[in-house]
């Protein structure tokens, strides 16, 4: 059992560590960029050495995604097991959480965005949903059982309402992701991504019963961190 446990470890640390280098030379190179020999080259360790715990780039790609999702579920669990929150406090506080976590993995998430949409990562982008549903779909229906028990939200389906609450902030993180390529590469309107928002935040309020304004799935620092940073920089480098 002993060794068992020590070779699991020995395991999930040197997969860990490929993930890490993968990180790195995304942020230097970009995805599309990155050979699996820059892999092999920046651990210094064989080919054969990669293939024994990935299969090929794109089980990377899925591997990288499925940690940065355990990495939020870890921001959420505190969230739901905190007693002196409210529901309608512990969802926005999920919301918060969140858009923190993915500005502070901006660079990274900017250069995924860039294969995210390529024909050949439609399943991966189908599984990455698949396995976020499964996992926080636990912590968002607890939250909402709680909320009918308070009587601020009104859904006799918890679990089922939280399938759909996490299909709608998917959809919105696709949409938006399309919406800051169009920015970076032809400019785009800022309305249009405003109204997106509060179209998307009056569904999910409409759906779970909250309040009209009860909710924020984002906030103006974040939308000028995300979509106005990006022109400000190109301009800058315009200029140069």
């Amino acid at each position: 059992m002993m060794v068992r446990t020590v070779n699991e470890q020995e395991y999930a640390f040197r997969r860990n560590a490929i993930l890490d280098a993968v990180q790195q030379l995304i942020y230097s190179k970009g995805y599309e960029q990155m050979t699996i020999q820059d892999i092999v080259e920046a651990l210094k360790i064989s080919k054969g050495a990669f293939y024994h715990y990935f299969d090929s780039k794109q089980d990377v790609l899925e591997a990288l995604l499925e940690r940065m999702l355990q990495e939020a579920e870890q921001l959420f669990i505190p969230i739901v097991q905190d007693p002196s929150l409210t529901a309608i406090v512990k969802l926005q506080h999920f919301f918060d959480a969140l858009n923190k976590y993915k500005t502070a993995q901006k660079t990274l998430l900017i250069e995924l965005l860039r294969v995210w949409y390529a024909d050949d990562n439609i399943i991966v982008r189908r599984k990455s949903h698949a396995v976020g549903v499964k996992r926080l779909t636990p912590l968002f229906a607890a939250v909402i059982r709680q909320g009918v028990q308070e009587g601020v939200l009104t859904t006799p389906y918890p679990e089922q309402i939280s399938e759909v609450v996490l299909s709608i902030a998917a959809e919105l993180g696709e949409t938006l992701g399309q919406m800051l390529l169009a920015f970076e590469s032809e400019g785009g309107d800022m309305v249009r991504v405003e109204h997106t928002i509060a179209a998307y935040t009056d569904a999910l309020e409409r759906i779970l019963g909250a309040s009209a304004g009860s909710l924020s799935l984002t906030n103006a620092d974040t939308l000028r961190e995300w979509f106005v940073s990006p022109q400000v920089q190109a301009e800058k480098h315009f200029i140069k």
